[in-house]
């Protein structure tokens, strides 16, 4: 899988840019600012259909344009591939393969395997549930297209069975067979969900770990840990035993949307006993992990974006990494840094071809 050239117009502080990139390393170096960050953001978005920064779509346009384009040329499987991603003020985003516009986003997702590394990354670590549940959901979803219809049903169910909720709580009143419709399909929705959640970590984990080890060369052991109601039962069960509290709380208290995943540094959170170089650690293995995942499930390299690195880690883990992706593993590398010089002599260790961009 490889970006052949990237074309933004209006895209944050892009008014007008285009690159052509090279085949396996593409650095982009400047003052903080400048739209490093940015650009790598607009290879994301051609991946995802969104940004990985602002999920506030009209932020993404330039403020004194009304739309943005974002246009990239790839190469799969000996194939090429345009795809563009374009919103005006006051209508719909829109997203198109080779001219044909896509009927759902959806159909998209995991068509360009890509992986970003970013200090942001911290919030899987600092956040609630929500985030890590967003990053097992976009792991599996890139490979799995059942899962993510799943996904997008059950919480449109959910939505459904809360809003039902309030309403009894509002109307003083309450109707068990409605309720037990919506029961039923967060039941066959979620099963399926905890099921491809439990299966993918078990895969997952011991990758993640390889990873770590690979990373750190420490003696700590790390773990994660898959927390899910319905390891304690059935959620059709799990519902029902639980309606008195829901209609108190006039929400739904159990089911796959509370799941979350546990951090640990030798038996203890890393977000409390862990240091900030065993953190970062962990989460770049996280995200090599992610990596080595999707690309055995998808049989491609997917684009790898590493934003901004240089300045968050220390030397000796910035060359585990650099000597981790001078690999045929990998596939092609996208680089965001402040100092260009340093860029520079870190990639020559590669010896791989590169391009430096300036911004």
């Amino acid at each position: 899988m490889n970006l052949n050239t990237l074309s933004l117009v209006n895209y944050k502080n892009f008014e007008s840019q285009v690159f052509d990139f090279d085949a396996k390393i593409n650095c982009f170096v400047g003052a903080n600012g400048i739209g490093k960050t940015n650009a790598l953001d607009a290879i994301y978005h051609l991946a995802f259909g969104k940004s990985y920064f602002n999920p506030i779509a009209l932020q993404n346009i330039n403020h004194n344009a009304e739309f943005f384009v974002v246009d990239g040329h790839f190469t799969k499987n000996d194939r090429s591939e345009k795809i563009i991603v374009s919103l005006k003020r006051g209508q719909k985003k829109v997203i198109k393969r080779n001219g044909k516009a896509y009927d759902k986003f959806s159909e998209h997702i995991g068509f360009i395997p890509l992986v970003i590394i970013s200090p942001t990354d911290r919030d899987l670590i600092i956040e609630g549930s929500d985030t890590r549940r967003k990053f097992i959901d976009s792991v599996i979803s890139q490979s799995d297209k059942s899962y993510l219809a799943e996904l997008i049903s059950y919480n449109k169910v959910l939505t459904q069975r809360n809003a039902l909720l309030k309403y009894f709580a509002l109307n003083n009143t309450f109707n068990a067979d409605t309720l037990s419709i919506y029961n039923e399909q967060l039941h066959t929705y979620g099963t399926e969900i905890f099921k491809k959640r439990d299966a993918f970590l078990k895969i997952f984990i011991p990758i993640f770990k390889a990873r770590y080890e690979a990373i750190s060369q420490s003696k700590e052991t790390i773990d994660l840990k898959y927390k899910s109601d319905l390891f304690d039962g059935e959620l059709n069960d799990l519902l029902n035993k639980n309606i008195n509290k829901d209609k108190a709380l006039q929400y739904s208290s159990v089911g796959t949307h509370k799941d979350d995943l546990v951090f640990l540094i030798d038996d203890y959170p890393i977000k409390k006993f862990g240091s900030q170089g065993q953190q970062k650690s962990f989460l770049i293995a996280l995200k090599l992990a992610q990596f080595d995942f999707i690309k055995q499930q998808s049989g491609v390299s997917p684009i790898l974006l590493l934003d901004d690195i240089f300045d968050k880690l220390d030397e000796n883990r910035v060359a585990q990494i650099i000597s981790l992706v001078d690999d045929e593993h990998f596939g092609q590398i996208f680089i965001s840094d402040t100092h260009a010089e340093r860029t520079e002599n870190v990639i020559k260790q590669t010896h791989q071809s590169y391009k430096i961009f300036k911004l």
